[in-house]
């Protein structure tokens, strides 16, 4: 419960996508579930998509995404957890040593462990009345940040004393982003020596989100060429590509898989992959591109693949994200709240009195 004389505190919620508790059939089963059902997920009528989820998705897929979870987990757990977490650490350190005590992060999954609900109720007893909420995606897509904001709000609604909001859209072009990643790309270049070809891929979503209205399309784009520029890599030395399909529709191309395939057959023979998209390697990029898609362009005659990490918890990265919150935020964290100052004149007035007396 808040105390009306406590200092206010600033909390920061930092979300990403989520992964299962255990790389086995029954913990991939409970997490595709609760991502495949999100309607800002998978846009079809209920009904029909409950027989399609429950009666043909869930009773195949769990099985193989378990086997290729297994691939990438380690003695820690989740890659994306894992990494998640230092993220998590190394902002709360930067923040407190920029501002003090005043700040609180928590870390939170828009589905799984550990829930919104825990990240939320984590700020509340923390004291948390103005709230910042970071999701960890740089381009915006109504199937993932919207997403995340369903779910916050969606909370809220449960709170008595809402605190202020405020909440990060997209970071898609945001200068010290793209600095860390140009720096990730000329620091692994450093060590393995430039491609033919660097292929930025990026998740897909399907034509009809974008037909929609939906803007991912064109950040990714911009995230590209600002990239690229960065970079200062002609036209015919990057590409832009997209991965991670599901279902019949149409999604966005071209698609990651068939262009290696196809630069392997058209003898390009060095081949580097980046996934700007992602704030922290998980299944898509360990699994996904650095062996599915690593595979399919040898097999296909390329001669050397390079996958680049993702940013992760890279002090570059960290940098860049804490000047983010510095630049949504700052007013907040440089000054005192209300209750805060209500505090700090009480105190003020109480030591006058005492020293009268």
């Amino acid at each position: 419960m808040f105390q009306h004389d406590e200092p206010d505190i600033t909390g920061i919620l930092l979300v990403n996508l989520g992964t299962p508790d255990a790389p086995d059939r029954v913990a991939v089963r409970r997490y595709l579930k609760e991502f495949l059902w999100d309607p800002r997920v998978v846009e079809m009528a209920r009904p029909i998509w409950w027989l399609i989820l429950n009666l043909v998705i869930l009773n195949t897929r769990p099985r193989r995404s378990a086997h290729a979870y297994a691939k990438v987990w380690t003695d820690a757990g989740s890659p994306l957890l894992v990494i998640s977490r230092r993220q998590h650490e190394a902002l709360q350190a930067g923040l407190q040593e920029q501002f003090g005590t005043g700040v609180r992060v928590a870390l939170a999954m828009r589905y799984g462990n550990p829930s919104i609900a825990a990240g939320l109720e984590e700020l509340r007893r923390a004291g948390a009345r103005r709230l910042l909420v970071l999701p960890l995606y740089p381009q915006y897509s109504a199937t993932t940040t919207a997403s995340t904001f369903d779910a916050v709000t969606q909370q809220l609604q449960g709170w008595r004393w809402l605190p202020e909001m405020r909440f990060i859209n997209h970071y898609h072009d945001f200068p010290a982003y793209i600095a860390a990643l140009a720096d990730s790309v000329r620091n692994y270049w450093s060590e393995h020596g430039e491609p033919d070809r660097l292929l930025m891929s990026f998740h897909g979503i399907p034509e009809d989100c974008v037909r929609a209205g939906d803007p991912y399309h064109c950040e990714c784009r911009k995230t590209g060429r600002l990239l690229a520029s960065a970079l200062g890599l002609p036209t015919e030395r990057w590409q832009l590509t997209f991965q991670s399909r599901l279902g019949p529709k149409q999604w966005l191309k071209p698609y990651t898989d068939k262009t290696l395939k196809a630069l392997g057959k058209d003898g390009v023979d060095n081949v580097h992959v980046i996934c700007p998209g992602f704030s922290a390697d998980c299944l898509e990029t360990l699994e996904e591109i650095g062996m599915q898609n690593r595979d399919l362009f040898l097999a296909a005659g390329g001669k050397h693949f390079g996958y680049i990490p993702c940013l992760n918890a890279d002090p570059a990265h960290i940098t860049a994200l804490l000047q983010l919150v510095g630049q949504h935020a700052g007013d907040w964290l440089a000054h005192p709240g209300p209750a805060a100052s209500a505090l700090a004149d009480r105190r003020q007035r109480a030591m006058k009195l005492g020293a009268t007396d």
